[in-house]
């Protein structure tokens, strides 16, 4: 699930190239994402039409379709099984008058999604969409922040806490690391519902840790 990899919620770095189309235009490097998921094609393409009619810029990253704000992370396209998901990265700060967000998981602090499960509940609610991308972008304009909790704050997952209780330089290396990327790497842990899934993607990040990386180096 490569959404979850997104919500670590900080304004991350592109993973894609530095030169991107103009606002509100079609970024050919981002097509493929829309071709390879056909159980969700229709209603990601309408989404991303209303991301564009937004005039934000289309990029790629954590291998999913992201729309920015001067180089500012303000909506990303993702999908899960169950569904597919618009998610705003300071979703938390959204009036959601609709009360359509959702908070992925507790530990999700400024993120938050709107699902979709047919193309139909997408272009019914499309006005309503829109209106919270435009909210978005006021509100990155804004300068306002999600005011989030320190990392002694976050629940560490028990497969994470037993890895760093085998390995004593992975604990070094973690608690060496800023408190932002020590939070980024405790949400995507505990995003995962699986216990498999979570040992999966601390095994993955092992040796990231232990280079001093965060999850978005």
């Amino acid at each position: 699930m490569v959404a979850s990899t997104v919500v670590g919620i900080r304004m991350a770095k592109s993973s894609s190239s530095s030169s991107n189309p103009p606002s509100g235009a079609m970024n050919p490097r981002v097509d493929w994402y829309f071709a390879k998921n056909a159980r969700w094609e229709k209603e990601l393409r309408k989404l991303r039409t209303i991301a564009l009619d937004c005039r934000l810029t289309e990029e790629v990253k954590w291998g999913c379709p992201c729309y920015t704000l001067n180089a500012s992370n303000i909506v990303l396209i993702h999908v899960f099984k169950q569904y597919c998901a618009l998610l705003f990265f300071k979703g938390a700060l959204l009036k959601d008058g609709h009360r359509v967000l959702v908070q992925q998981t507790k530990n999700v602090q400024a993120a938050r999604q709107i699902r979709f499960t047919n193309v139909r509940e997408v272009l019914k609610m499309q006005r309503v969409v829109k209106a919270y991308i435009l909210e978005a972008i006021e509100v990155q304009k804004s300068g306002l922040q999600v005011e989030l909790r320190t990392t002694a704050e976050f629940e560490m997952p028990a497969e994470f806490k037993e890895k760093l209780k085998k390995l004593p330089a992975l604990s070094k290396a973690f608690y060496a690391l800023t408190p932002g990327r020590q939070r980024g790497y405790l949400l995507h842990f505990s995003m995962a519902k699986q216990s498999k899934t979570r040992e999966a993607r601390v095994a993955k990040c092992v040796q990231p840790i232990l280079h001093g990386k965060g999850l978005d180096d």
